[in-house]
């Protein structure tokens, strides 16, 4: 974004954005990391291409894919194998797969090939290679996937209802990196200008997926029926996505990266306070009139199980429904986005006010991509000992006031404790009164920690006035990592979350969809207030639409952008 009017940006307050359970409805952006390698791929013209596609009649197998970049070669390898119904589970526990993959950087030896193929589906057990970038593993849904191949093979398309209702034919339940059981670490991909915006080789590694996917049931269908079978139409192959299931294992990444959360977010503000200051056209707003056409039509779509959910989803709908509404009655005025803003935080939903925030960050595509650049950043916590420790305590009461409201006496203040299962070394939450494994509690609860420290100080300032920090740290050595962090994060807005993760009417589940909606996930679905599924790359393009011969023009790599909140398409009118 450009430097001359970084003063100028007036960004909301850190204690209405951070606020958890507005966090936790968040969609995913143009700056969601999945967008931001769509549109890399078709900007620098990577390309993809078979070279080894070995599956049986069964769809067993192993299939090799080589992706090109103006860099670099780095080569995706899936291993299919057959998987027993007993075997089959989407908890992080399984030990078995349908699918098992990785992206590496290079080559793929013979030798290379064979130590991969004995330790790549074995996952956390096996011994991977330190050229893996990714480290992943999907199991199908059984029902989409039977029904695809039915379909192709009887010579017609599949329902597209079908992934209107779940939107995949594979969900990932882990995509490991960053060094993770030996793989590449992730100081390797820093200087890479292909995978160093975060998470971005994860992100690349499921979108071949999705394509692997297609080939897959097309491949069976071929099988089954030389004679009858048919290709996905393009439509319902832009419409699939690749669904994941996670839980509260992606919960302590919000909390253990302050400085890496604290520029996700602010790139995310700044991005919506530029666009909130552009003068709005009657060109712009019809172009969001339209784009929350299509947020609710996918919205009035969007099926789950889960009952507050779904109520949320409804609540999404009929908000969306008042605002088409004030927007067709209300002419293109230099106010019209600020007015529009203050009416939703009035009228409409969290969910449908995020939406809005959302979808005006979509109408400045010129002014706003240039942040994706900007949202990794060096994480490092600096300890100040010279600083006074009034200083610090000042910080904590201007910087960290939300995390005073922690009441020690209050049994709601501390009713949950995070630990980390002995079984798969994944985190967990107990009841404090009830359960076992509060002795292998985990420090994630921030806000109670801070707590503990701003009282520890006010004793200790009591007896030192003019005490300095590594004199109070010498008298209290365990507040030294809690102490480091308010010092670095005092001078950031929007790193923590301000909520007390002990608290009893603190919801997991809120913590997933921050995370997730910066990768891009759509059609939140959850199992608990623990676990979820989602959708990623529904309505992305394809690979063949990636890598055509029309170009890089302005107007092409727009049109290829324009994937966000995808409706089932209607093969009758294609």
């Amino acid at each position: 974004m450009r430097s001359d009017i970084k003063s100028e940006l007036t960004l909301r307050p850190s204690d209405q954005v951070m606020n958890l359970v507005r966090l936790g409805s968040l969609h995913a952006s143009r700056l969601s990391f999945s967008r931001s390698l769509v549109r890399q791929m078709a900007r620098e013209d990577w390309t993809v291409t078979n070279v080894r596609f070995e599956l049986d009649a069964e769809g067993h197998g192993i299939v090799i894919y080589r992706l090109k970049t103006p860099h670099h070669t780095y080569h995706g390898v899936v291993f299919s194998q057959h998987l027993a119904p007993e075997r089959r589970s989407d908890r992080v526990i399984a030990e078995a797969w349908d699918v098992t993959f990785a992206l590496l950087e290079g080559e793929v030896e013979g030798s290379l090939l064979e130590q991969m193929a004995a330790n790549v589906p074995l996952q956390e057990a096996g011994r991977q290679h330190p050229r893996l970038l990714v480290l992943s593993r999907a199991n199908k849904s059984l029902r989409n996937f039977s029904h695809f191949v039915d379909a192709l093979a009887a010579g017609r398309q599949p329902d597209p209802a079908w992934l209107t209702r779940v939107g995949y034919l594979y969900r990932t339940t882990a995509v490991y990196g960053n060094g993770k059981f030996g793989i590449a670490d992730y100081a390797r991909l820093q200087n890479n200008p292909d995978f160093n915006r975060p998470f971005s080789a994860q992100m690349f590694a499921v979108y071949l997926l999705r394509h692997f996917s297609v080939q897959q049931v097309e491949h069976l269908a071929q099988c089954r029926s030389p004679e009858r079978a048919v290709a996905l139409h393009p439509s319902l192959q832009r419409y699939l996505g690749i669904g994941n299931s996670t839980g509260l294992g992606m919960a302590p990444f919000l909390i253990n990266h302050p400085q890496l959360i604290q520029q996700w977010v602010c790139c995310r503000e700044r991005a919506l306070a530029y666009a909130r200051e552009q003068l709005p056209s009657e060109a712009s707003r019809r172009e969001l009139l339209s784009l929350l056409s299509r947020a609710h039509w996918h919205f009035a779509e969007t099926v789950t199980e889960d009952a507050e959910q779904t109520h949320r989803n409804e609540g999404t709908v009929v908000s969306i429904e008042s605002v088409i509404e004030w927007l067709q009655r209300t002419s293109a005025t230099p106010g019209l986005w600020n007015d529009l803003l203050a009416w939703a935080d009035e009228q409409c939903s969290l969910e449908a006010q995020e939406l809005i925030n959302t979808l005006l960050i979509e109408l400045y595509p010129d002014l706003i991509d240039t942040v994706e650049n900007q949202l990794g950043c060096e994480e490092i916590l600096e300890l100040q000992p010279e600083m006074r420790a009034v200083t610090l305590k000042q910080h904590i009461e201007t910087r960290f006031a939300w995390a005073l409201d922690y009441d020690p006496e209050d049994p709601d203040h501390q009713y949950w404790f995070w630990y980390r299962s002995a079984e798969k070394e994944e985190p967990r939450l107990g009841v404090r009164s009830t359960e076992p494994g509060v002795e292998k509690e985990m420090p994630l609860a921030i806000g109670p920690r801070i707590y503990r420290t701003h009282q520890l100080l006010d004793a200790f300032l009591d007896r030192c006035p003019r005490g300095s920090v590594v004199e109070f740290l010498m008298a209290h050595p365990r507040q030294k990592e809690c102490v480091r962090r308010i010092q670095t994060m005092a001078n950031t807005s929007y790193g923590e979350i301000q909520a007390n993760l002990w608290h009893r009417d603190m919801k997991p589940i809120h913590l997933l969809r921050t995370k997730l909606s910066f990768f891009g996930a759509s059609r939140f679905d959850p199992k608990s207030d623990r676990w979820v599924r989602v959708t990623l790359f529904q309505g992305a393009p394809l690979f063949c639409e990636l890598f055509s011969d029309h170009g890089t023009d302005k107007a092409r790599l727009a049109e290829l952008d324009d994937w966000s909140f995808p409706v089932q398409p209607d093969l009758d009118a294609q």
